[in-house]
């Protein structure tokens, strides 16, 4: 059986193959353009492979999708790509079986199976990254609910009013999305009365990667920025905690770069809301597999579905 796992996203597509039993290797990366113009790409990079007859696709993009007819279905980072029928196309031309996934699903099977996940049978994945989304896992199996929607926690409302993620103001998503924190920045920004780094350029422009920076040489107003975040991420968290009960929660991308400015007050949260036996029991801790997590989603659906 070969493996052949699939990466699309917004500003990329990559291949990539398992490479023994805990690795994966990336085998070829290019831009995404347009949707014609991409999956033919995709396929002649694919057929460079030469996959038998018994090949097995793990395809992760981002959602909408109908995971299990197998379609992505107009995802906002991919204008155009509407109604395509990603895992019939790819066994008409090659055989074998194609599997569809969300990638936060996807990422969290990739770190359950290679990452931070590892050992465990019940755990929590956050992205934390542009948007924040959820892949759970729990007793042992991917858990993606009726529609294949489980895990959209940016969707939940922490706060009547606050920073706009997933079309809500005061949401998850807002208050701990890269996009929520540059929110959060550019209203501090105005209220601060001391002097800032943040303040040196046009507010407009602020990024969480900004806010990042700043707390890293120590600036007063991006360290309290960053306890703001923490103590959100610490109310969700606790909720999840008691909901759930999982023995780890894996949160990636701006937690795995912010973290140190992050836990304080997360955990101070945590202590405070959460169940004590639950939150004991339960480690939050970073991925760990970087920017090849995607790579490696790719292969986990095709290894999860072929081996459940």
């Amino acid at each position: 059986m070969t493996i052949i796992g699939i990466d699309i996203g917004g500003t990329k597509c990559a291949l990539s193959v398992p490479e023994g039993e805990g690795r994966v290797r990336e085998v070829v990366r290019f831009a995404t353009t347009d949707v014609g113009g991409t999956l033919e790409q995709l396929y002649a990079e694919i057929a460079k492979l030469k996959p038998g007859k018994e090949v097995v696709f793990g395809v992760s993009c981002g959602g909408p999708l109908d995971a299990k007819k197998g379609l992505i279905l107009s995802p906002p980072n991919l204008p155009g790509w509407d109604h395509i029928a990603i895992s019939e196309e790819l066994t008409k031309r090659f055989g074998g079986r194609a599997y569809l996934m969300n990638d936060a699903n996807a990422c969290a099977l990739a770190e359950w199976q290679f990452g931070a996940g590892r050992g465990v049978q019940s755990m929590m994945f956050l992205t934390m990254g542009t948007g924040m989304g959820a892949g759970l896992i729990l007793d042992g199996r991917l858990y993606d609910g009726i529609t294949g929607n489980a895990g959209e926690v940016g969707h939940m409302r922490l706060a009547p009013e606050g920073p706009i993620g997933f079309g809500k103001h005061g949401s998850f998503e807002g208050f701990c999305s890269g996009g929520g924190i540059a929110q959060i920045a550019k209203q501090r920004i105005g209220e601060f009365g001391g002097a800032s780094v943040l303040k040196d350029g046009p507010i407009d422009v602020v990024t969480a990667r900004h806010v990042g920076e700043a707390a890293v040489a120590g600036d007063e107003l991006a360290l309290a920025i960053w306890s703001e975040v923490g103590e959100k991420l610490g109310e969700a968290l606790s909720l999840f905690i008691d909901l759930l009960n999982p023995e780890r929660i894996v949160i990636g991308s701006i937690f795995q770069r912010c973290e140190s400015f992050i836990v304080p007050s997360m955990n101070a949260v945590i202590a405070r809301e959460a169940l004590p036996d639950s939150a004991r029991d339960c480690e939050v801790c970073a991925a760990t597999l970087g920017d090849e997590i995607g790579s490696y989603a790719a292969v986990a659906i095709a290894r999860y579905h072929e081996t459940r």
